[in-house]
């Protein structure tokens, strides 16, 4: 089952404690109450939704996606921005059900394009992207400025 969780539900703070874990995966220091109240603000002030996966009544996958203005077209588009499914539930699926709905829930919204981007050596995840339309952008290039 997918289902988009905002802070007042009650599986909030077991995806808060599943994005701590994807924190961890990527070598972050465990804070699950930072967390949890980063989460709650990204989704009361930036627009971020969180879409979760749930296998036996607790989250096992999730997404994150902005949703971004499209200012040339006058619309929106949504930028996944993470995507995590815990180690023990991969291979079963959720992943592409969080992309599928996600998909979806945008055209639902009359965004004009999904995005999103990943290291270049995740072949895994290149693979689920490929296999479901995303293809990379040509003529753009990605610049970063660390602070």
């Amino acid at each position: 089952m997918i289902a988009w969780v905002g802070p007042s539900d009650a599986a909030f703070g077991a995806v808060a404690e599943l994005f701590d874990d994807y924190r961890a995966h990527y070598g972050q220091q465990r804070a699950y109450g930072a967390t949890r109240q980063w989460l709650q603000d990204q989704s009361d002030t930036a627009g971020m939704r969180i879409g979760a996966a749930f296998a036996a009544g607790r989250p096992c996958g999730l997404l994150t996606v902005l949703v971004m203005p499209a200012s040339l077209t006058l619309g929106t588009f949504w930028m996944i921005r993470d995507l995590y499914v815990a180690p023990e539930h991969r291979g079963h699926g959720h992943a592409r059900a969080l992309l599928a709905e996600t998909v979806s829930a945008a055209r639902t919204h009359g965004a004009r394009r999904v995005a999103l981007q990943t290291e270049a050596d995740n072949t895994a995840a290149l693979a689920l992207y490929t296999a479901l339309g995303f293809a990379p952008v040509d003529g753009y290039v990605a610049l970063n400025l660390d602070l």
